[in-house]
């Protein structure tokens, strides 16, 4: 039976703006753990969303306060906001893969 509300496929895809590629949910908590050790209060704002079919496009705004290493910089404790955006697959109320781009130059050049 499926899930009461849409969540990751056992074998979901990750591919982030960190260039790291993922499988499995473990793999995807493993990457927003990465991201979070940067910025503990990293958050993704859906601004749009498109659907259709068993895909969905969805534009970002991400924002947080940079608190670790992030980019490869130490942290600087200065807030951020970038455009980002994400593409999904989805099959019922599961989703199979997400493909997530971010405007890092624009982040980079925030916490240099």
């Amino acid at each position: 039976m499926p899930p009461s509300r849409t969540t990751l496929r056992p074998g979901f895809t990750f591919r982030g703006s960190l260039g790291q590629e993922t499988s499995g949910r473990h793999g995807w908590r493993q990457y927003r753990d990465l991201v979070r050790s940067g910025s503990a209060d990293f958050s993704d704002e859906i601004v749009d969303l498109v659907c259709e079919g068993r895909r969905a496009a969805a534009r970002l705004r991400d924002t947080g306060t940079h608190t670790g290493v992030l980019l490869g910089l130490p942290a600087t404790q200065r807030r951020f906001e970038y455009a980002g955006a994400a593409f999904f697959t989805a099959d019922h109320q599961w989703l199979t893969s997400a493909w997530v781009l971010g405007d890092l130059d624009g982040l980079r050049r925030q916490l240099s």
